[in-house]
């Protein structure tokens, strides 16, 4: 895997690029000395779990033939207070799931995401982070 990040401006405005020519906005607030134009570095790790974890939640439905409609993901963070670098201390994440989908399945297939399968939890578990999670189908 291969990214690039080029600055766009003459402040933190940065520009990510993977080896497929996605592009990801980045930079820091105003009272960092940012512009606000773009998410910060820290809050991309808590999309990329969102991220990470929906595909694994899809294909695991998808595989059960559960019907799901919509599908959409909360995430609340808590950051360490009073350390730099200031790691993820606490991540809830609220998976809210729509359709024709047994509700046992879709609690075992996020544990299964969470737990198992994604690559990103278990990053940011390593790092010492308290991950906790709910499913909410059709609610």
């Amino acid at each position: 895997m291969k990214i690039s990040l080029q600055r766009i401006d003459d402040a933190f405005n940065m520009e990510a690029v993977d080896q497929n020519g996605h592009k990801v906005l980045m930079d820091s607030s105003v009272e960092n000395g940012g512009k606000n134009n773009g998410v910060r570095p820290m809050q991309m790790l808590l999309m990329g779990l969102g991220g990470c974890s929906a595909i694994d939640v899809a294909m695991i439905l998808k595989k059960q033939r559960q019907e799901v409609t919509d599908f959409r993901i909360e995430i609340d963070g808590e950051r360490e207070k009073g350390k730099e670098p200031s790691i993820w201390e606490k991540v809830h994440v609220i998976f809210h799931l729509s359709g024709d989908i047994d509700p046992d399945k879709a609690a075992r297939a996020v544990e299964l995401s969470m737990t198992k399968y994604c690559s990103v939890a278990e990053t940011l578990r390593r790092a010492g982070g308290d991950l906790t999670w709910e499913t909410r189908v059709n609610g």
